[in-house]
């Protein structure tokens, strides 16, 4: 792409901005897309927490790490040397490492006990170097952690704990000491994936971008990606960027689907639900079972015993079966006005919406999670 034409693609999106008109259910590609290869790192690391008020581990690999550290410090410990680590704790450190992240810049970690340490309220993180999958250490984390949770426990063994105090984070607790590439402004194009892949929306956003930068500018690689023609400057690029993520665009619609949460009873439906002819009928049938014992008592010098004779009430109870009937592309707002009006709960809408799926009436996609 030759400077001219850079500088023309640059104009025309800052002219095709000012004339930009969306609709009432636009929304901005940044919110719906991110750039590929612009994303966080995780990294992870193992190290020692001290300064604890005897709540620390018990466990051989503490001692063992306590062990190495210090010899790496230059203090060698006669062999046999038993270590007391209840001040000391091994955990876990793990943060993420956010793109375009420069030497020298700060970033939160979380440390997370491994052993059996019963609370990390007061310690100190010693350094403790965070490598990314690849092994390589990308920060190195150390300070005084904070912990939101609490314990404590008495001699009579009464305990109280709030929240998780084997848990806490330091903020900015990491020094980034090495930057990972993004390939932003390497690359010849910038690649935009969609959140929720969709072959409507990805073909709208390419027809978005060419109708303000330019035909031939944008094109759909697939139901996910776009990939786009960037200027070669890194500054140009960087502005080129920020336009197309303000350019708004109407999604495409959701597939038909209806979402069943069989452990919390939660039904979701899609606006784009229909239901085809069908009659449904709906009712309960309730048996009580109660125990009423009664006492026989004999009579006077009869010569008898007291004895307790058993009583079983059984009362079977049918509600009145309701029947409704949908007709032809009854909306998401029919549905529930009809299975309310039956007095359904969500188990029984589970079971009318099976039945309407296995009757071939239901157009949508009926998901159990």
């Amino acid at each position: 792409m030759s400077k001219h034409i850079r500088k023309s693609v640059v104009l025309a999106g800052l002219t095709s901005l000012l004339l930009l008109v969306t609709g009432t259910r636009a929304e901005r590609i940044k919110d719906i897309a991110a750039v590929a290869g612009v994303r966080n790192n995780q990294l992870i690391g193992f190290g020692l927490v001290g300064g604890l008020n005897l709540s620390g581990d018990k466990t051989r690999f503490t001692s063992q790490t306590l062990r190495n550290m210090m010899l790496q410090l230059g203090i060698n410990l006669p062999p046999g040397t038993n270590l007391n680590t209840k001040n000391v704790a091994a955990v876990s450190v793990h943060a993420e490492l956010p793109p375009f992240a420069k030497p020298g810049q700060l970033i939160d970690v979380t440390v997370a006990s491994l052993g059996d340490a019963k609370s990390l309220r007061g310690g100190s993180l010693l350094m403790t170097p965070l490598r990314g999958a690849d092994g390589q250490v990308y920060a190195l984390a150390q300070g005084n952690l904070v912990v939101g949770g609490l314990s404590a426990s008495g001699q009579d063994g009464s305990k109280i704990t709030i929240n998780i105090p084997s848990a806490g984070r330091i903020p900015s607790g990491a020094t980034v000491e090495r930057a990972v590439s993004t390939g932003f402004a390497e690359s010849a194009n910038l690649v935009l994936n969609l959140h929720t892949p969709d072959f409507t929306t990805a073909n709208r956003l390419a027809e978005a971008i060419n109708r303000s930068f330019g035909t031939g500018i944008a094109r759909p690689l697939d139901g996910s990606s776009i990939q786009i023609a960037a200027p070669g400057d890194p500054s140009q690029r960087v502005s080129f960027t920020a336009m197309i993520e303000n350019l708004e665009i109407n999604p495409g619609d959701a597939p038909a689907k209806i979402i069943v949460n069989s452990r919390t009873g939660t039904v979701v439906i899609s606006s784009h639900v229909r239901v085809q002819p069908a009659a449904v009928s709906h009712g309960n049938l309730t048996v009580t079972i109660s125990e009423k014992p009664q006492v026989s008592q004999p009579q006077p010098f009869a010569g008898g015993n007291t004895a307790i004779v058993p009583r079983t009430d059984i009362a079977v109870q049918e509600e009145g079966n309701r029947m409704f009937v949908f007709s032809p592309g009854v909306s998401l707002d029919e549905i529930v006005k009809a299975v309310n009006r039956v007095g359904a709960a969500p188990s029984d809408l589970v079971a009318i919406l099976e039945a309407l799926r296995s009757a071939g009436a239901l157009r949508a996609e009926l998901v159990v999670i």
